[in-house]
């Protein structure tokens, strides 16, 4: 379970507002990253993150460019997990990629509000509103997800399928 307080967003935030394309020429320093995530759409973000690590948005979350370095940065950030109505399809695979957790969930944009707390079972598909007798459910991630996830991205998924497959031909 994931638990902690939303920053809520509306519908279509792309990609050059989680992480504006001028700081691209820095590659994909997760640190230079983090430091500017969001600061178009919202510049208390690098402040409000600290004390609130899940996002809460509408539909179409991150459509755009396919640069991989906007969930990266929101990771980076310190964000735990996103909810949102939908998720571009490149981001939402990008965000799956690198160990960051998200979900569909139908309605949350009119159900919790900027500051809410929330609580995200994953595994379940559920979405918990404490404080409002809330509960909503969500599109359940495929278990080969949810192990790309839990071992933090696909590479270090790929290194210990890797791993394990190595040894179980030495022996």
């Amino acid at each position: 379970m994931i638990r902690g307080r939303v920053i809520k967003y509306g519908d279509d935030v792309d990609t050059d507002v989680i992480i504006p394309a001028r700081y691209l020429k820095h590659g994909s320093d997760p640190k230079v990253l983090s430091e500017h995530a969001m600061e178009d759409l919202d510049p208390e973000f690098k402040e409000k993150v600290k004390k609130r690590n899940i996002i809460v948005a509408g539909k179409n979350f991150g459509y755009g460019s396919s640069r991989e370095q906007a969930p990266l940065a929101l990771k980076y950030a310190g964000v735990k997990v996103i909810l949102a109505e939908s998720f571009a399809r490149i981001f939402f695979r990008n965000a799956i990629n690198i160990g960051l957790p998200l979900m569909e969930v139908k309605g949350v944009s009119k159900i919790v509000d900027d500051g809410d707390v929330v609580e995200v079972h994953l595994e379940e598909g559920r979405v918990r509103i404490p404080s409002k007798g809330a509960e909503l459910s969500g599109t359940k991630l495929p278990e080969f997800l949810m192990e790309i996830l839990k071992a933090g991205g696909l590479v270090p998924y790929l290194r210990r399928r890797l791993h394990a497959e190595n040894s179980d031909n030495s022996g």
